[in-house]
């Protein structure tokens, strides 16, 4: 079975250390509608992050 994850919107934010809570929290609680939810640091910039959702 093949699995294709599409990236519907990506979007850069200022980090805070609580950040991964939120993501945390949607991933839990909206996973049954196909969506999941990344964060990772910026590379050229570590006061920013980078906040993807994915379709599943």
């Amino acid at each position: 079975m093949e699995s294709k994850i599409d990236i519907i919107s990506t979007v850069k934010i200022q980090y805070s250390p609580d950040l991964y809570k939120v993501v945390d929290a949607l991933n839990r609680s909206l996973k049954d509608k196909d969506l999941m939810f990344g964060l990772a640091l910026d590379k050229e910039d570590q006061n920013k992050a980078i906040f993807t959702i994915y379709r599943t």
